[in-house]
């Protein structure tokens, strides 16, 4: 009996001196020793000695699989080791490839296996193998079970088959934190952000703790949605739960309140983040670049050279924009040269079109052709058409001609193009063309994207579209607009309708212009949004002339702050002015 005590001790001490390995060597030693005295078969140590290389350090699953292959009679806990360490490697497949293996020598997988395999088919992006672990997951009777449903629920958001993963979360008999942050993020990342939002709000109703990969998500999506309520109430939740604000999500508020419109809040917690790396600079210049403030975005830049943090692609996008946005040519060319120069970055094409749209938006219309001419990579259909968009501003008419052909050449379905094509049409009165562009686009099926304007009140983002009529106050809606309009003529007010893209009278034409969506939630707002409190809003497509003049204007008669972001930049207005000074 002593001497089955001392093995007992002595076998708890080596599992001990196992887990207490840092580093390779250490571990390379105790299974020598293991070795020589012929303790390698011993299913617990080797277990040990396999998770120790695989999981604690990470990084050494080619020595895990010496250790593995060496065991004659592996257990069900050394498979799903070796499963979870390769679905976290650099090589997941090996992962997929083992639990085949591990099928043919008749070791049933357990939920703990399923999980890991379908983890590694999520980093691969595999939903055919996926769905095949699906089907075995149903035959073993484990797919209710909390490790696999999770598993099985990230698989399908992670592939783009979000209602598929909806699905399952809903039939769910318990779910966790994981299973509710895997639904929120993966409606985040696949572009859904109001479901996003929907179910966030049912997670809060069931008090469920969030975690700080679902906080990013979250943040994220109200950055998009410019939901600055519930950005706010977030960030108030993590000082709150005392969560640690790493650069990580340090970041991702700075984006929040950046695409809000709260430059302020956005710099305030950029400051307080302690070792900020290259994305956070990035993005606080970024921040800086779409809400027109390029002085400030280019002392951040001198600031993060001072500081030694080598700039990124992305740093230059952001530091291009902000010069773009704010008509720094001199200092955007010499940015653009010291890409290659100075830290041997090539320029990318979202390099050149920030070029591009900083001549174009100087009134430089010659000088950006010539850029795109000389370009050393072939132009896309975006730079052509920041291109066009100029022509049309500064009445290049030829130019324009020659621009509109080769974009409807290099991108034949798209409607954006006919529709931009359409509008240098319309701006010259040329209606016959118009009819004949709008033919062309229908023979296509190019499907024109509809815009939309959002604004959030009382932490619910409210969609509109133009000439909207779905939304539950729709006459209240209505009869504030008439109110806008009737103030606007009373301050000589006359609308822009040349953009407008049909044959009809002047009228008419006005009648169209005042439906616009963001008039829409600007309506809205001026409802519910009490005086002295910021009206913001958010929209899809880049504000037209018109709504930009009026709601100048507007925010001049009602003495209202007013902030719309649209797909370009940000717009201040206060007092009749726009921080964009028209320069947009």
């Amino acid at each position: 009996m002593t001497s089955n005590f001392k093995a007992s001790i002595d076998h708890q001490a080596l599992v001990a001196l196992i887990r207490k390995c840092t580093c390779l060597k250490e571990l390379k030693l105790i299974h020598g020793n293991l070795f020589r005295t012929g303790s390698i078969h011993d299913i617990l140590l080797a277990s040990k000695l396999i998770e120790s290389s695989a999981i604690s350090m990470t990084g050494h699953m080619e020595y895990a699989n010496v250790i593995f292959s060496q065991t004659h009679h592996p257990n069900t806990f050394m498979w799903n080791t070796m499963i979870r360490g390769y679905s976290v490697s650099e090589c997941p497949i090996q992962a997929f490839s083992l639990y085949q293996q591990m099928l043919v020598r008749g070791f049933p997988p357990n939920s703990f296996t399923f999980g890991f395999v379908l983890k590694a088919c999520c980093r691969l992006l595999g939903l055919q193998e996926g769905k095949q672990v699906h089907t075995q997951t149903v035959k073993a009777g484990l797919d209710y079970e909390l490790p696999v449903t999770n598993g099985l629920v990230r698989l399908y958001v992670s592939c783009g088959e979000v209602e598929t993963g909806r699905v399952l979360f809903d039939e769910m008999p318990n779910k966790d934190s994981i299973s509710w942050s895997v639904i929120v993020t993966g409606y985040a990342q696949n572009g859904q952000p109001r479901q996003a939002l929907a179910l966030f709000r049912e997670m809060q109703a069931a008090n469920v703790e969030i975690d700080c990969f679902s906080l990013a998500s979250i943040l994220g999506v109200c950055g998009d949605m410019g939901a600055l309520e519930l950005g706010k109430w977030l960030h108030s939740y993590i000082d709150r739960k005392l969560v640690k604000i790493d650069v990580a999500l340090g970041t991702s508020l700075v984006d929040m309140y950046s695409k809000c419109g709260a430059l302020q809040d956005a710099f305030r917690v950029f400051q307080s983040i302690d070792e900020k790396d290259v994305m956070a600079w990035s993005t606080m210049i970024g921040g800086f670049a779409i809400h027109g403030s390029g002085k400030e975005a280019l002392e951040v830049f001198a600031e993060m050279k001072k500081r030694k943090v080598r700039p990124s692609p992305v740093t230059f996008t952001s530091v291009l924009s902000a010069c773009s946005h704010s008509g720094l040519i001199e200092e955007g060319r010499r940015n653009f040269n010291s890409m290659q120069r100075d830290y041997r970055i090539e320029p990318q094409i979202e390099h050149y079109g920030c070029m591009v749209d900083l001549y174009c938006r100087a009134g430089l219309v010659a000088v950006a052709h010539e850029f795109i001419i000389a370009m050393p990579i072939e132009p896309n259909a975006v730079l052509w058409r920041t291109l066009l968009a100029a022509c049309k501003l500064h009445g290049k008419t030829e130019l324009g001609e020659e621009v509109s052909q080769k974009i409807l050449e290099l991108e034949p379905q798209s409607a954006q193009n006919y529709v931009l094509v359409s509008n240098v049409y319309a701006s010259q009165g040329k209606w016959s063309r118009v009819s004949k562009i709008r033919s062309l686009m229908k023979n296509k099926k190019a499907q024109k994207s509809h815009g939309w304007s959002s604004i959030e009140v009382n932490f619910i983002v409210h969609e509109f579209v133009m000439g909207d009529e779905s939304h539950p106050e729709t006459g209240k809606i209505y009869q504030m607009l008439d109110k806008m309009s009737r103030k606007l003529k009373q301050e000589a007010y006359v609308a822009s309708t040349g953009d407008v893209l049909h044959d009809i009278d002047d009228e008419e034409k006005e009648h169209a212009l005042g439906l616009h969506s963001e008039r829409l939630a600007l309506a809205y707002g001026l409802l519910h949004i009490s005086k002295g409190s910021q009206i913001r809003i958010v929209k899809n497509l880049r504000v037209c002339g018109d709504c930009h003049s009026a709601i100048k204007l507007i925010s001049k008669v009602y003495k209202r702050a007013i902030t719309i972001r649209d797909r370009v930049r940000f717009h201040h207005f206060s007092e009749g002015i726009c921080s964009c000074r028209d320069y947009w």
